[in-house]
C-alpha cells in the first residue's frame, strides 16, 4: 500500500523524478520491459504475483458474496469485506489495441492517459493514436465504444515513437449536448449526444470532436496548437484529411495543468475550453464544428493575483495555477453566465465566464487559503515548516464546498528529518455574502479543522506531487480519493473521530489507475460508491463498507505504490476484520452489500449483529439442510426457541433472513458475464422454479417443526414476509413467462436467430428489467459484475423496485418524442407486467391461505406506498394518453382501455388494502382515504368516457350481437367496469351507467347490493336526486328504501316529514314540521325541478309557509295519540300566536327597506322584541308581554333583562307626573281613578302578564319576575330589584306618582267583572 521512507541513490532518486523521461531503477515495482515484450498469448497469468486485486479473469468476488451466510464455514470462506469489486471489462476494441500495443515494444514507462467523466459517465483511455470512450457502467464488455484517431502530426512524430509516447499526457473535457440542466433521471443516466475537447499537456494541441456519436460518418476533428498569437483559427477537416492549423507545435517550456468545457446555450454544438498554464496564463477556446479560435484571456483582468507576479501571470510560483474547476457541475439553458474555480499557489480564485452573447471572463473573487492567519486556511511559516504546495481543487455538487488536497515539506527540529505531510483543506461559502457585489476580503470560511491524511510521509520531488489528483463525492459521505501520478488510488474517510486510509493498489502487472469517480446515485441526494479506471484491468468499485472496515489510521509513509515499513498495518486490518465480523447488511441478504441508507458517521446502512444471531441463523441452517436430506425435524423447535431465533422481528427474523436468502441467491452456473443474451435462455425460469420448490420446502420445515405455529403467534409480520418472498418469487416467474410470451410475438416471422434475439431485449418490460438491475447494481456495489438482467430475476426479494422505477422513470421507459403508437404499445406492455406481478401474488395467497397468519394490521407488500404510486404513475400516463389522443384509431384506444380497465382493479385493490390495514390498526388514514378516492374517480370516470365513445362511435367489435341497440352495447360494454365500481364504492360512474341505460331496475338492484358505509349507493342515489330536485322519485324509492331514505333525509328535513308520514310515523312528522317551520335556514322548503323551471321565486319560505307548516305540526300531533299530544298542540299554537304577532307587529311598524326585507323572515322571539322596543310604538311596547306569554319560561328566566326593559318601556308610555296632578287638582274618585288608570299600559301589561285570565307557556310571569317587592323574598329569588315595583321605583315620576304607578299594576293583576277599586287598594294602604 504505502511505502516508507526507503535510502536511494541520487542518481535512483534523480530518475524517479523525471517522470516520462527516464527508465525506473532496478527496483522499481513497475512492470519490466522485459515483460511487456512478450506476445499477447504469452501473458502474465500462469506468473501473476498473489497480492492485489484480482483481475477480471479471476473468480468473482461478487460470486463468493451470494453465498448463504448459512453456508460458510468457519474458516473464513465467503467475502472478503476490504476487497473492491469488478464492475466491468474494457470493450473489445480496447483489449485488442492493449495487444497490439504491447507487440509495438514500447518502453516500460510510456504513460497512458485515461480518465472518467461524472457527468456522462464515460469513462476514455488513449493508446497510441486512437481514443476509446464509453460508459462505465455496463456490466459486460460494452458493444459501443467510440473509437477516434489522433492525426499523427499532432503525436509530434509520425512514427509513432519513443518520444511521442513519453509526451502522451492527455487532458480530456466531454461537453454533453443532451441536456445542460441537472439530469432528474438518474437511474437511465447515459450519455446519447457528446462533444470531446482535447489537450497535450506538453505540447498544448488542441483537438475538437463536435458529437463523438453522429451516427453519419466520423466524428468532424478541429486542431490547433497553442502559441504566441493571440487569435490561431484552424479548419474543419476529415478524419483521414491532413489538418489545415496556423501554427505548429508550441516549443516552450510550460504546459497546460487543467482543463474544463462548457456547452454554450444557443448554439449548435459549440462549447467553450479554459485551460490554465504552468506558466501563468490562461487561455480560451471557442470550439465549433468550424474551427476553434483561441484567446489569452488575462490580459482583460488587471489583477489576477494579490502576489502581484508580473503582468498577465496568474502566479509567480513553478506549476501554478494548479487546477481549475466549474463551481456547478450542471447549469440551466437559460443561464448566460458560468463561474469556476482556480487554484494558485496561496489562493482560490473564482471566476465568471459570460457565455451569451460574447465569451467574456471576468474575476469575482479571490481568497488567500496560506498565509499568516490560520483561520483563513494553512497557516505558513511554522516551526519546521519549509514549504506548502496546494495540489488539487474539487467542490461538491451544490457548488458550496470545496476541498484543496495540501502537502507541505517538513523539517523535524529533534531528528533533522525531512518529511511531507498530506492534508484536506475544507471551505465552504460564508453565510449572507454577495460575491456579485465589491470584492470581498473574505467568502469563504473553514467547514472544519484541517484534515491530516500522513502526518509523515517520504519526502517526493515536485514532480510527482504535481501528478497528484485529487476527487470527491462517493461513499462513504464525506470521503475523498487521491490519485498518484504512479498509479494508485487512496481513500480518505474521517470515521469515529480519526482519519483512515483506504488503498486501492493493483498488482504491478495489471497497470496503473487512470482516475476514479463515483457511480451515479439513483436518488436524489448522495452520489454512489468510488469507481475507479484502470491501464489493463479494467474498471472496479470500492464498496463503502471496504473503506470503513479496511481502512487504516494515517501511517507515517508515501501515497506511493512503493515498499512500506510498517507493519502494524497487518495487524490493523486484521482487527478491521474481525470487527466486520460482528457486521451484517442491514437487509439481510445472502448476496452482496447493500449501502443504502444516509448517516452522518459510521458505516451506512448496517446493524449490529450479535453471536446469537449467528447462532441461531447457523443452528436454522443447520436443521434446515438435514431436512433437506432426511426430511427430519426433530427437536428443532426447542434448540431454535433456546438460540433466540424468535426474538427478533421484522427482516432481522432469522426465519426471514434464510427466506431471503433462498429466493435471493444467484446460481452458480449463471455466473457468466455473457451479458443480454443471458435472458434468452430456459435456465432463468428453471433457476426461479427452483427456487420455488425450495421455498415451499422452507414452508414444509417449518409447519413440521412447529416454528410455523410459533410465529404465527409470535411473530406475525415475520411469517408474512416470508409468504409475501413465496409471493414475489412467483410473480417473478410469472413475469419471465410474461417476457418470454413478448419474445416470441416479437419473433414471429423472423428467419434468423440475431434478429430473434435482438427483438427480445427491446422494448417497455426489458427496458423497465434493465432499470431495476441497473438500481440494484448501484445501490449494491458487489454486484456491478454482473448483468441488470441477471441481478434483476435473482433479486426476487426487492421485487417492489419494479414499481419504484415506474414512479421515478417513466419517461425513461416512454419517450414522449415516440409515436402515439409505439407509447400505447409499451404503455400496454408495462401495465400487462403490472397486472401479471400482482394477479400472480394474489393466486399464490388464495392457494395457501392456510399458511398466513391473521391479517389484521398487517399491510401487504403490493400495498405499499412505492407499489401505489408506481401503479398510480402508468395509470395516469394512459390516462393522459386517452385524453390526448383522439388521433389513434379504435383498435389501438380499445386495446389501451382494456389494459387501463385490469390496471385500475389493481391499483384500487392494493389502496384498498392499505386502508383497511390503517384502520385495524387505529392510525390516521384520512389522507390515505383522499387519494383513493381521488385516483378512482379520475380512473373510472376517465374509463367510462372512453366506453361512451366507443358506443357512439358504433364501435361494436366488442361485441358479437351487431344487432343491438345503444343500450344493450353499453350495458356490455360497461359490464365490466360497472363491477369494478361497484367493488371500490365509485358510486358516481355506477350512478352515470344506470342513468344512461335508465334502468331503474338495475339501479335498485345495485342499491341493495352495495350496502357500504352511510347507506352506500343508495345514500348517493337519494344525494343524487334531491341536489336535482327529483323529490318524488326520492320519496317513491323510499318505498323500498324506507330506512336508508330515513337516514339520509335526516340533514333534509323539509322532505322528511313527508317519509314519515309515508311510514305513519305521525309524532314524528309533527317534531319535523315543527322544526322545519321555526327553521332560520332560508332554504329550509325545497322546491321541485318543475318549480325551477316555472321560474318559481326564491325558494325563501314566508311567513304563511310556515303558519302552513305549524297546522300541519298540529294536525300530525293529534294523528299521533301520542300521550304528550295535547302539550304538543298547545307549543305549536303558542308557536303560531307568535307568528301572528310578527305579522300584527309588522303591520303596525313603518314601511322602509329594512322592514321590507324583514318582513320576509322569522324573526327569532328576542329579536321581535328588541324590534318594538326599538320602533316607540305605544302598541308594540304592549305586545312584547304577548310575546314574552308565548315563549317557553325558560326563555323568560334567560332574557329577564329584556323583560325589565319592557316594563321600564311601559312605565314610559303614559305622563305621570300629569295623571297625578291630574288627580290632585281634579279629585278623581275611586271609579275616575280605575277608569284613568285602566288605560294606561302598565294597567294593560300587569293584567295581561299577571291578571286572573293572562295565559303564558310553563310557568307564569311570576317566577321570572314578582309583580311585587315582598313576593321576592318568596320566590326565592337573590336580586331584591327583581321585581316589577322595583323596576318602577327608578322611574323619574315614581317620587311624586308612585302610588298612581302601583295602583295601576295592582288593579291590572286583579281587574275582573267586579272589582272594586278598595279591594285593589287595600294591599297598598
Amino acid at each position: 500500500m504505502f511505502s516508507p521512507g526507503l535510502k536511494r541513490s541520487k542518481l535512483s532518486s534523480q530518475k524517479e523524478r523525471n517522470v516520462g523521461a527516464n527508465l525506473r531503477a532496478p527496483d522499481s515495482p513497475s512492470t519490466p520491459l522485459t515483460e511487456n515484450n512478450k506476445p499477447a498469448h504469452q501473458a502474465s497469468i500462469p506468473d501473476r504475483p498473489s497480492t492485489g486485486t484480482p483481475a477480471p479473469w479471476a473468480p468473482r468476488l461478487s460470486v463468493l458474496a451470494r453465498i448463504p451466510p448459512a453456508n460458510k464455514n468457519e474458516k473464513g470462506d465467503g467475502v472478503d469485506p476490504i476487497k473492491p469489486v469488478f464492475v466491468g471489462e474494457f470493450p473489445q476494441v480496447v483489449h485488442d489495441e492493449q495487444t497490439s500495443f504491447l507487440q509495438r515494444r514500447v518502453p516500460a514507462d510510456v504513460c497512458i492517459s485515461g480518465g472518467m467523466d461524472k457527468g456522462t459517465c464515460l469513462s476514455w483511455i488513449i493508446y497510441g493514436n486512437k481514443i476509446f470512450i464509453w460508459s462505465y457502467l455496463s456490466s459486460t464488455a460494452p458493444k459501443k465504444c467510440v473509437t477516434l484517431e489522433l492525426p499523427s502530426d499532432v503525436l509530434g512524430n509520425a512514427d509513432l515513437g519513443r518520444t511521442s509516447y513519453i509526451r502522451n499526457n492527455w487532458l480530456l473535457s466531454v461537453v454533453n449536448w443532451d441536456s445542460t440542466s441537472k439530469v432528474s433521471n438518474r437511474a437511465a443516466k447515459h450519455c446519447y449526444s457528446a462533444g470531446i475537447v482535447l489537450c497535450n499537456q506538453k505540447t498544448r494541441a488542441v483537438l475538437y470532436w463536435s458529437d463523438i456519436f453522429a451516427d453519419v460518418g466520423a466524428a468532424s476533428v478541429t486542431i490547433c496548437s497553442s502559441s504566441d498569437e493571440l487569435l490561431v483559427t484552424s479548419s474543419r477537416i476529415d478524419s483521414n484529411a491532413t489538418p489545415n492549423r496556423h501554427a505548429t507545435n508550441f516549443t516552450g517550456s510550460s504546459s497546460f495543468n487543467s482543463l474544463i468545457a462548457s456547452a454554450i446555450p444557443g448554439t449548435q454544438n459549440a462549447c467553450v475550453a479554459l485551460a490554465c498554464c504552468s506558466s501563468g496564463e490562461l487561455w480560451q477556446f471557442y470550439c465549433s464544428p468550424n474551427g476553434i479560435q483561441v484567446n489569452k484571456v488575462h490580459q482583460n483582468i488587471q489583477s489576477l493575483s494579490s502576489q502581484g507576479a508580473g503582468v498577465g501571470q496568474l502566479v509567480g510560483s513553478k506549476g501554478y495555477p494548479r487546477s481549475m474547476i466549474w463551481r456547478l457541475p450542471y447549469f440551466s439553458v437559460s443561464d448566460s453566465n458560468r463561474q469556476f474555480f482556480l487554484l494558485t499557489d496561496h489562493e482560490i480564485q473564482c471566476f465568471n465566464i459570460k457565455l451569451f452573447p460574447d465569451l467574456e471572463v471576468s474575476k469575482l473573487w479571490s481568497q488567500e487559503i496560506v498565509g499568516n492567519d490560520g483561520d483563513l486556511g494553512i497557516k505558513k511559516d511554522l516551526a519546521g515548516q519549509k514549504r506548502i504546495w496546494p495540489l488539487d481543487l474539487q467542490v461538491d455538487d451544490h457548488g458550496k464546498v470545496i476541498t484543496v488536497l495540501v502537502a507541505t515539506f517538513c523539517k523535524d527540529r529533534v531528528s533533522s528529518s525531512s518529511y511531507t505531510q498530506y492534508s484536506l483543506l475544507t471551505m465552504q461559502y460564508m453565510s449572507e455574502v454577495n460575491i456579485f457585489s465589491d470584492l470581498h476580503e473574505r467568502v469563504l470560511e473553514k467547514k472544519a479543522p484541517i484534515q491530516v491524511i500522513i502526518p509523515k510521509a517520504r519526502v517526493e520531488d515536485e514532480d510527482f506531487l504535481f501528478s497528484m489528483r485529487l476527487r470527491v463525492g462517493g461513499k462513504p459521505a464525506g470521503s475523498t480519493i487521491i490519485l498518484s501520478g504512479e498509479g494508485t488510488a487512496t481513500v480518505s474517510h474521517y470515521h469515529r473521530n480519526s482519519t483512515r486510509l483506504y488503498q486501492f493498489d493493483l498488482p504491478h502487472d495489471a497497470g496503473k489507475v487512470l482516475d476514479a469517480s463515483v457511480l451515479p446515485a439513483t436518488d436524489d441526494g448522495e452520489d454512489g460508491a468510488w469507481v475507479v479506471l484502470t491501464e489493463k484491468a479494467g474498471i472496479w468499485a470500492i464498496p463503502e463498507k471496504a473503506v470503513v472496515l479496511g481502512g487504516v489510521e494515517p501511517p507515517e509513509r508515501s501515497l506511493s505504490r512503493k515498499g512500506s515499513s510498517n507493519e502494524g498495518s497487518a495487524q490493523e486490518e486484521r482487527r478491521n476484520l474481525m470487527f466486520a465480523n460482528n457486521i451484517a447488511p442491514r437487509r439481510a441478504s445472502s448476496d452482496a452489500w447493500d449501502a443504502g441508507g444516509r448517516q452522518a458517521t459510521g458505516l451506512t446502512g448496517i446493524t449490529r449483529r450479535t453471536a446469537q444471531d449467528e447462532e441461531s441463523e447457523a443452528l436454522l441452517g443447520q436443521f434446515f439442510h438435514e431436512f433437506l436430506i432426511t426430511g427430519k425435524v426433530d427437536g428443532s423447535l426447542g434448540k431454535l426457541k433456546s438460540s433466540g431465533a424468535f426474538e427478533r422481528g421484522g427482516e432481522t427474523n432469522v426465519f426471514v433472513r434464510t427466506s431471503k436468502s433462498i429466493v435471493d441467491t444467484l446460481a452458480k452456473h449463471w455466473t457468466t458475464t455473457r451479458g443480454a443474451e443471458i435472458v434468452a435462455m430456459g435456465i432463468i425460469s428453471t433457476q426461479l422454479m427452483d427456487k420455488q420448490q425450495k421455498h415451499n420446502k422452507f414452508l414444509q420445515f417449518l409447519a413440521l417443526s412447529k416454528c410455523h405455529e410459533e410465529l404465527c403467534s409470535g411473530q406475525r409480520h415475520s411469517l408474512q414476509i416470508i409468504l409475501e418472498h413465496g409471493e414475489k418469487l412467483s410473480a417473478i416467474i410469472q413475469l419471465r413467462e410474461l417476457q418470454n410470451i413478448i419474445n416470441q410475438n416479437r419473433s414471429t416471422g423472423v428467419g434468423s436467430t440475431h434478429s430473434s434475439f435482438e427483438n427480445q431485449v427491446s422494448g417497455a418490460l426489458w427496458d423497465l428489467i434493465q432499470l431495476v438491475g441497473e438500481r440494484a447494481r448501484r445501490n449494491t456495489v458487489l454486484l456491478m459484475d454482473r448483468d441488470n438482467a441477471e441481478v434483476f430475476y435473482s433479486k426476487v426479494s426487492d421485487l417492489e423496485q419494479v414499481f419504484y422505477c415506474l414512479e421515478r422513470h417513466l419517461e425513461y421507459i416512454i419517450s414522449m418524442e415516440q409515436p402515439v403508437g409505439f407509447q400505447i404499445h409499451k404503455a400496454c406492455e408495462l401495465s400487462n407486467s403490472c397486472v401479471t406481478i400482482f394477479r400472480a401474488a394474489m393466486d399464490y395467497k388464495n392457494e395457501n391461505h392456510l399458511w398466513y397468519p391473521p391479517p389484521e394490521g398487517l399491510t401487504p407488500w403490493y400495498c405499499q406506498p412505492v407499489v401505489r404510486n408506481g401503479l398510480w404513475s402508468i395509470a395516469s400516463f394512459m390516462l393522459q394518453l386517452l385524453k390526448e389522443t383522439s388521433e389513434i384509431d379504435m383498435s389501438a384506444k380499445s386495446e389501451l382501455y382494456s389494459h387501463l380497465e385490469a390496471l385500475a382493479e389493481v391499483l384500487l385493490e392494493a389502496s384498498s388494502g392499505a386502508i383497511n390495514a390503517k384502520v385495524e390498526r387505529g392510525e390516521e388514514h384520512k389522507g390515505l382515504l383522499n387519494e383513493y378516492w381521488s385516483r378512482r374517480d379520475a380512473i373510472l370516470d376517465s374509463l367510462y368516457q372512453q366506453v361512451k365513445g366507443f358506443v357512439e362511435a358504433g364501435y361494436q367489435d366488442l361485441t358479437d350481437n351487431t344487432g343491438e341497440n345503444k343500450e344493450e352495447i353499453l350495458k356490455n360494454l360497461s359490464s365490466s367496469l360497472l363491477s369494478i365500481a361497484k367493488r371500490h364504492e365509485g358510486y358516481q360512474t355506477m350512478w352515470n351507467i344506470c342513468c344512461d341505460l335508465n334502468d331503474s331496475g338495475l339501479l335498485k338492484n345495485l342499491m341493495h347490493e352495495s350496502m357500504g358505509p352511510r347507506c352506500g349507493f343508495s345514500y348517493f342515489v337519494f344525494k343524487q336526486l334531491y341536489g336535482k330536485k327529483q323529490y318524488s322519485k326520492l320519496l317513491r324509492l323510499g318505498e323500498e328504501f324506507q330506512e336508508e331514505l330515513s337516514i339520509f333525509l335526516n340533514h333534509y328535513q323539509d322532505l322528511l316529514w313527508l317519509h314519515e308520514v309515508f311510514l305513519h310515523r305521525f309524532s314524528a312528522a309533527s317534531e319535523t314540521l315543527h322544526v322545519v317551520a321555526l327553521s332560520q335556514d332560508e332554504g329550509s322548503i325545497s322546491i321541485t325541478e318543475e318549480e325551477i323551471d316555472s321560474d318559481h321565486p326564491n325558494p325563501v319560505p314566508t311567513l304563511t309557509d310556515r303558519r302552513r307548516l305549524l297546522n300541519l305540526s298540529k294536525i300530525a300531533a293529534f294523528a299521533g295519540k301520542d300521550a304528550d299530544s295535547q302539550i304538543k298542540a298547545k307549543r305549536i299554537e303558542a308557536d303560531l300566536k307568535i307568528l301572528r304577532l310578527q305579522e300584527e307587529i309588522m303591520e303596525v311598524l313603518p314601511l322602509d327597506d329594512t322592514n321590507q326585507h324583514v318582513e320576509k323572515k322569522l324573526l327569532r322571539p328576542e329579536e321581535l322584541i328588541e324590534l318594538c322596543l326599538e320602533s316607540g310604538s305605544k302598541e308594540l311596547a304592549l305586545q312584547v308581554f304577548d310575546v314574552f306569554a308565548w315563549t317557553s319560561s325558560s326563555f323568560r328566566k334567560s332574557h329577564r333583562n329584556l323583560l325589565e326593559e319592557c316594563w321600564k318601556k311601559a312605565a314610559d308610555q303614559d305622563p305621570w307626573s300629569e295623571l297625578y296632578q291630574a288627580s290632585v287638582s281634579e279629585g278623581w274618585s275611586d271609579e275616575e281613578t280605575l277608569q284613568q288608570l285602566s288605560r294606561t299600559i302598565l294597567f294593560k301589561a300587569s293584567n295581561r302578564c299577571y291578571g286572573p285570565k293572562a295565559e303564558t307557556i310553563d310557568d307564569g310571569f311570576g317566577e321570572v319576575l314578582p309583580l311585587r317587592q315582598e313576593n321576592v323574598e318568596v320566590a326565592g329569588l337573590k336580586d331584591t330589584r327583581s321585581s316589577v315595583e322595583a323596576i318602577l321605583m327608578q322611574h323619574r315620576d315614581f317620587p311624586y306618582a308612585g302610588k298612581l304607578m302601583l295602583t295601576a299594576l295592582m288593579l291590572g293583576c286583579v281587574q275582573g267583572d267586579d272589582v272594586k277599586l278598595e279591594e285593589s287598594l287595600s294591599p297598598m294602604v
